[in-house]
C-alpha cells in the first residue's frame, strides 16, 4: 500500500510540474525572460523561490538527521539562524540595493554584476568558472539525499532510477520554462513543503516513542552517554548546544551568512517586480524558513528515540539513513500514515528540485551569458537562448552523472563547494553594494579569497592530519574564507588605485 500511494502521488506531482513548464514557454522567448522572468516576479513567488532554493533534501536527509543525533534540541538554532540571518537580515540588507543596482547596470548574473561594478571583464570570466566548477558538483549532493529516501520507500528500487526521475523532471520544466517555470513550481513546492513539515512534526511528536514535547525532553535526558558524543542525555536536551556549541555556531555562520554570497540565492533579488514588494517578501521568506528549519531539526533531534546506536556512538543505520528510517518507522501502518509519508516524499522531492533548478540556472548562465558572450560579443539573442537551454540540460546530466558514479574527486569538491563559492563572492558583492571606495584590486582580493583560503587550509590540515580530518573541517574553512573576503576587500581598497568615476556614477546615481 505504501508504494502504491507514493507512486500515485509522484505521478500527479510530475504532471503538474511538466504542465507548468509548458505553460511558461511563452514568457521565455528572450534571455531576460528565461533568466529573470522579465524582472516581474511578485513577493510571494520571489519569497518562496528563495526559501525553496535554500532548503533541499540535503537539509532534511543529511544535516537534520546528523546534527539532531549529535547535538539534540540545540540543533534547531541552525534553522532559526537560517531564518533570521539567512532570510530576514539578508533581504533587509541586500535585496533593495541589489535590485536597484542590477537594474541600472543591466546585470542579470553575479559575474555580470562584478564586471560592471568593478570594470573587469576578466573578473567576470573567473567568477563564471568558479560557479561552474563548484556549483555543478554541489548539485550532485541533492540527488544523493533523495536516492536514500526513495530506496527506503521503495525497497529494492535502484537509487539511480530515483535520481534519474528527479533529473528528468527538473530538466524538462527548466529547459521549457526557464526561471518563470522554476519560480511558479517553487511556489507550489513551497506550499507542499510547509504542509508536509507541519504534518511531519505533529506525526512524530504524537508517536508513543516520543510522547509529545514534554515526553521528548524526559526521554532524551536519560539517553546513555555511550549513544552520543561528547555527552549523554544532558547534551541532547541542552537548548544552547552544550559541548557542541562551537560546532553549532560554525554551522549557523556557514549556512546563514554563506547564502549572502551564493549566486543562486542573490539571483532572486534581481527578479522581484517592484522595490515596494521587498518588505512583504522579507516576511514571507522568513516565516517559511522558520517553519521548515525548526521543523526539520526538531524531528532530527528525536532520532535517539527511534534508532539504535553503534558502538562508536553513531546511529547504527548511518547518518544519511537517520531521517528515512524515522519516517518509515513512524509513518507506515495504515492508509492515512501512508498518505502522510507520500506528502513527506513530495516535500523532499520539492525541496531538491527547486534547489537543483536554481543551481543549474545559475551554472548555465555563467557559461552562456558570461563566457560565450565574452568570447563572441555579437552572438544573437536567439542563439544565446538555444545555448542556454542546451547548457541547462547538459548541467542536469552532468550533476546526475557525478552523483551516480560517486567519483572521489567530485565528492571532495562537493564538501568544500559552499565555502569556496560563498567566500569568493560575499566580500565583493556586499562591499560593492554599499561602498563607492572599493577598488578593482580590492574586489579581486575578495573574489580570490574563497579559493585561496579554502585551498591553503586544505593543504595545511591535510599535511598535518590527513585528508579525511581536513574534510571534516570544511565548514570552518568556509567561514574563514567568508571572513577573509569581507576583510580583504576594504583593506586592499585603501592602498590601490580608485575606480573610474564613470563606473561609480553608473552604479550609484539614479
Amino acid at each position: 500500500m505504501t508504494q502504491t500511494i507514493a507512486t500515485i502521488a509522484l505521478v500527479i506531482f510530475a504532471v503538474f510540474m511538466l504542465l507548468i513548464g509548458i505553460l511558461s514557454m511563452r514568457k521565455t522567448q528572450t534571455m531576460e525572460g528565461f533568466l529573470l522572468g522579465g524582472r516581474n516576479m511578485g513577493p510571494w513567488i520571489s519569497a518562496f523561490a528563495y526559501g525553496t532554493s535554500y532548503f533541499s533534501a540535503v537539509v532534511f536527509i543529511g544535516y537534520a538527521g546528523m546534527h539532531g543525533w549529535k547535538i539534540g534540541i540545540g540543533s534547531i538554532w541552525i534553522g532559526i539562524g537560517n531564518a533570521l540571518v539567512g532570510c530576514y537580515l539578508a533581504w533587509k540588507l541586500l535585496a533593495r540595493r541589489t535590485r536597484s543596482m542590477t537594474h541600472r547596470i543591466q546585470a542579470s548574473t553575479t559575474p555580470e554584476f562584478l564586471q560592471e561594478r568593478f570594470g573587469s571583464s576578466s573578473m567576470k570570466i573567473y567568477a563564471a568558472v568558479i560557479i561552474f566548477v563548484f556549483l555543478v558538483p554541489y548539485a550532485a549532493s541533492v540527488y544523493k539525499g533523495l536516492g536514500v529516501l526513495f530506496s527506503a520507500i521503495f525497497p529494492g528500487a535502484s537509487e539511480v532510477v530515483c535520481m534519474a526521475i528527479v533529473a528528468g523532471l527538473t530538466a524538462v520544466y527548466l529547459v521549457l520554462g526557464g526561471y518563470v517555470a522554476t519560480a511558479v513550481n517553487d511556489f507550489i513546492q513551497g506550499i507542499i513543503m510547509l504542509v508536509g513539515v507541519v504534518l511531519l512534526v505533529v506525526a512524530i511528536l504524537t508517536r508513543p516513542e516520543v510522547g509529545g514535547i514534554a515526553g521528548m525532553f524526559e526521554q532524551l535526558a536519560v539517553v546513555p552517554a555511550s549513544e552520543v558524543v561528547p555527552g549523554g542525555g544532558s547534551q541532547l536536551v541542552n537548548f544552547w548546544g552544550g559541548d557542541s556549541l562551537q560546532f553549532l555556531l560554525t554551522n549557523i555562520l556557514l549556512t546563514s551568512i554563506g547564502v549572502w554570497g551564493l549566486p543562486q540565492m542573490v539571483h532572486k533579488y534581481y527578479t522581484i517586480s517592484d522595490e515596494s514588494q521587498i518588505n512583504k517578501a522579507t516576511i514571507i521568506s522568513t516565516v517559511f524558513a522558520l517553519v521548515i528549519g525548526i521543523g526539520a531539526y526538531l524531528v532530527g533531534s528525536t532520532s535517539h528515540l527511534f534508532l539504535e546506536a553503534a558502538p562508536d556512538g553513531a546511529p547504527l543505520v548511518g547518518y544519511d539513513n537517520v531521517m528515512p528510517t524515522i519516517l518509515m518507522q513512524a509513518l507506515t501502518g495504515n492508509v492515512w500514515l501512508n498518505i502522510l509519508l507520500s506528502i513527506i516524499m513530495l516535500l523532499l522531492l520539492s525541496a531538491s528540485m527547486s534547489t537543483l533548478a536554481a543551481i543549474v540556472l545559475t551554472s548555465s548562465s555563467a557559461i552562456s551569458v558570461d563566457i560565450v558572450k565574452a568570447v563572441k560579443p555579437g552572438i544573437s539573442d536567439k542563439s544565446q537562448m538555444l545555448i542556454m537551454r542546451l547548457l541547462c540540460l547538459l548541467f542536469v546530466v552532468l550533476s546526475f552523472i557525478f552523483a551516480t558514479l560517486n567519483i572521489s574527486f567530485i565528492v571532495n569538491i562537493m564538501s568544500f563547494s559552499w565555502g569556496v563559492v560563498a567566500g569568493s563572492f560575499i566580500g565583493p558583492y556586499i562591499w560593492g553594494l554599499y561602498s563607492k571606495k572599493v577598488t578593482k584590486a580590492g574586489a579581486w582580493a575578495g573574489t580570490l579569497s574563497g579559493l585561496v583560503v579554502v585551498g591553503v587550509l586544505l593543504i595545511i590540515f591535510t599535511a598535518a592530519s590527513g585528508f579525511e580530518a581536513a574534510k571534516a573541517l570544511a565548514p570552518e574553512f568556509g567561514v574563514a574564507a567568508m571572513a577573509v573576503s569581507l576583510i580583504a576587500v576594504p583593506v586592499v581598497s585603501l592602498f590601490t588605485k580608485k575606480l573610474d568615476p564613470s563606473i561609480i556614477e553608473k552604479c550609484f546615481n539614479k
